[in-house]
């Protein structure tokens, strides 16, 4: 739910550190929302199982994610930002805190 409407997406986010990490029993199983661009350093930094980068719960209300999408909240946050994107405002992964706040929105009490 909330990074849905980023599905198929391929965006760069910053990582911290390779502490955090995946560890799962099984590839099946789990609600992976998203994978880092493959296995092997430095696609996947963190050496997470499968390269996993998040997961939700099956009711989308938990979302665990290892990428720090807040860090990259604006262009001027990215090492590098798509030449063709420089007059955006805001980066693309603004898009999974507006998810976020429709789904609070669109809760009953």
């Amino acid at each position: 739910m909330l990074l849905g409407s980023l599905a198929g997406t391929r965006l760069a986010a910053w990582v911290a550190h390779g502490e955090g990490r995946f560890e799962l029993k099984a590839h099946h199983g789990y609600q992976i929302a998203a994978t880092y661009s493959y296995d092997a350093y430095p696609g996947n930094p963190n050496d997470s199982d499968y390269a996993v980068a998040a997961l939700t719960s099956t009711d989308g209300r938990h979302l665990a994610i290892m990428p720090h999408i807040e860090r990259s909240l604006f262009p001027w946050n990215w090492g590098h930002y798509p030449t063709h994107r420089k007059s955006d405002q805001v980066g693309p992964w603004i898009e999974a805190f507006v998810n976020a706040r429709e789904w609070v929105k669109n809760r009953k009490t």
